[in-house]
């Protein structure tokens, strides 16, 4: 009964071999991919990163919603951060509670997108090295019975496959993992800057109300 057991584990052990290795190379083709998305996001939207925070929110102090608007135009900084201002600034009406959660709710929106792809690269990072130990273990099974048999060709195969998929697996692992961590520090950038000028439209849009209530006074 045993030996029937050890036997039905290890045929289940050895079936997962190709299966292993097919998903590791597909994560292997995925990463590829993700590093020419990141190489790709740094020639576009990453470099027309060029306006100064600091300076933006020096040329928007004391403007109306209009003079925002034009200001924010010529700004370079991110489309989707230009977006999310003119949101903002096109509901300068708006009591400002409700702008103040439209505000959180635009910046939440930001955070969950970014995650998301960050996520993607987070995933492969941790189980990338996972599959690839798995092939490394799953053909020294028969490998070691090769070399109790003095099979040394079966013996050779199955510690070449261990090493490929070892290499393969920790490769894939850390290229994800340096794409997930460039691609946060520039979120937390890109985050720390909208949360930043969305404060400064904010503040200014108050104060305009304020101003028009005194004029009408």
């Amino acid at each position: 009964m045993s030996e029937a057991v050890k036997d039905v584990l290890r045929v289940i052990t050895e079936s997962l071999q190709i299966p292993t290795i097919i998903i590791l190379i597909l994560l292997i083709a995925l990463s590829i991919l993700m590093l020419g998305g990141l190489i790709a996001e740094s020639f576009t939207d990453h470099r027309k990163l060029k306006t100064s925070i600091p300076e933006l929110i020096d040329s928007l102090q004391g403007k109306d919603p209009a003079e925002m608007y034009e200001v924010i135009s010529r700004a370079q900084i991110l489309k989707r951060q230009k977006n999310a201002l003119f949101f903002l600034i096109d509901r300068s009406d708006y009591p400002d509670n409700t702008r103040e959660a439209l505000a959180r709710q635009l910046i939440a929106d930001e955070e969950a997108r970014y995650r998301k792809i960050t996520k993607i690269t987070d995933i492969v990072a941790r189980v990338a090295p996972m599959f690839g130990l798995m092939g490394t273990l799953i053909p020294l099974g028969p490998g070691l019975i090769a070399l109790g048999q003095g099979d040394t060709k079966t013996l050779s195969d199955s510690l070449l496959i261990a090493f490929d998929t070892t290499v393969a697996g920790l490769i894939t692992g850390a290229v994800s993992y340096f794409i997930s961590g460039v691609r946060k520090s520039w979120y937390e950038r890109y985050m720390v800057a909208l949360e930043t000028l969305m404060e400064t439209v904010l503040e200014e849009q108050a104060q305009e109300q304020a101003r028009s209530l005194r004029k009408g006074e």
